[in-house]
């Protein structure tokens, strides 16, 4: 609806107030402001908070911003005798604002069957920086699965041929940065980018983000969650943590599979287009990756987040799996075995917070497993080792968890309680060993 015929409805309205009801009068008001706005440019919400824009044929990051001129060429702040200091020299907290960038992504569409025509679908999202060489201007960015996948596109690979991030303050498209996919987990929304060579980044005060132990993470903990909603450049919103863990049951990016990933749940707002942004504590260290929310009329501030113990595992894992070679999934050694909770309750931590702990048991060891005749069912783990780190399993997936770490050759240990004894059983990972995730 044009602005000044919106404009003058709308003081029609204020001047009618007197012989209206306040009520009255605001749904009127509302009623015209979300007339104004139907033309659908915001994006349709979906159930894993990314936004996509529908069928388009333009620029996926020249309408950023509302209102942002589009520049004719990239100019880059000086460095020299500029405003403040570099950006290592940043708060903790603001340093996460550095780490996150915007992400659009392009699709071909077909459509009109039997005689087909393509058009260009845009999903828009957010990423975070998990590696930066600014001097070579080279970065490799987490995002989620769904945020450069779609199941309607073209051709045999359903993930984005063209993709673009902005970094934050320079949400325009003259700084639209190329990025290519790496690779990616369906089963646990996370995809890897890499960006190579960019004067855009060369010049920027882009930072990679801090990545943290999600595990230190307790109910009560305060959260900001940083992205992009709406592709309208970054912004943050705050809450805390509602749950450290909990199975997420939704319908993968392929629209058909339904995955079960690990996610921490949050009360900080998330919008559409926040997917594959950062969720940081506050400290302003990457907790998790954000990839849900609910919603609903009787739903309010239930967020998810893939925990950096999975997502920042998967992408070196992807990194080195993918990267050079033909091959774009995750891969993870199996233990094949069934791990259950035998016992289940509560301890308080040093900061005197309200933690759960559990026994994790070994309740099944499936036909040709590497640990077959190593370990036995009934066996409990009280913690896993690969390649010289050490994890302690006060939670029933940490032993599952650790193994996105391991390659072909890499050592584990297992340290086990059987029976009142405490025993280590240690095996080499072979490539047999490994399936896609």
């Amino acid at each position: 609806m044009n602005k000044r015929i919106i404009s003058l409805l709308l003081a029609i309205v204020l001047t009618l107030g007197t012989l209206l009801s306040l009520s009255s009068c605001m749904a009127m008001i509302n009623a015209i402001i979300d007339s104004g706005d139907s033309s659908g440019e915001n994006g349709t919400p979906n159930n894993n908070g990314s936004s996509n824009v529908g069928v388009s044929d333009e620029d996926p990051a020249a309408d950023t911003n509302a209102g942002n001129t589009k520049l004719p060429a990239p100019e880059f702040y000086p460095s020299a005798g500029g405003v403040g200091d570099s950006s290592e020299n940043a708060s903790l907290t603001s340093r996460a604002l550095l780490s996150v960038v915007s992400i659009f992504a392009s699709f071909e569409i077909k459509y009109g069957y039997p005689s087909y025509s393509t058009e260009t679908s845009t999903s828009r999202g957010s990423g975070v920086i998990y590696k930066l060489d600014r001097e070579s201007g080279n970065a490799y960015i987490i995002t989620n699965y769904h945020v450069i996948y779609n199941s309607s596109a073209s051709g045999d690979s359903k993930v984005s041929k063209s993709i673009k991030i902005l970094l934050y303050g320079q949400e325009n498209d003259s700084y639209a940065i190329p990025a290519t996919y790496v690779g990616g987990s369906l089963e646990n929304d996370i995809a890897v980018l890499k960006v190579t060579n960019n004067e855009v980044i060369k010049n920027s005060n882009a930072l990679a983000a801090t990545i943290a132990d999600s595990d230190t993470l307790a109910v009560f903990d305060k959260v900001y969650v940083v992205g992009s909603p709406e592709g309208y450049g970054i912004s943050a919103t705050d809450g805390i943590v509602s749950v450290d863990s909990e199975i997420l049951p939704m319908t993968g990016a392929d629209g058909r599979t339904t995955i079960r990933p690990r996610v921490i749940r949050v009360s900080a707002a998330i919008n559409d287009g926040n997917s594959g942004g950062g969720l940081f504590d506050a400290a302003g260290q990457l907790v998790g990756i954000v990839n849900a929310k609910r919603q609903g009329t009787s739903i309010d501030n239930i967020g998810y987040a893939i925990p950096t113990n999975v997502a920042a595992r998967l992408a070196e894992n992807i990194i080195y799996f993918c990267e050079g070679t033909s091959n774009t999934s995750a891969k993870k050694a199996m233990l094949g075995v069934e791990i259950t909770t035998k016992v289940m309750g509560t301890a308080v931590d040093e900061n005197g917070r309200v933690i759960k702990v559990e026994l994790p048991e070994i309740s099944e060891i499936f036909t040709g497993a590497a640990v077959t005749g190593l370990i036995e069912v009934g066996d409990r783990i009280n913690s896993i080792t690969v390649d010289g780190l050490t994890k302690q399993t006060t939670r029933t997936y940490q032993a599952l968890d650790m193994m996105y770490l391991a390659r072909v050759g890499s050592i584990v240990t297992l340290n086990v309680t059987r029976a009142d004894e405490i025993l280590e059983v240690t095996f080499t990972v072979t490539a047999a060993m490994f399936g896609t995730v």
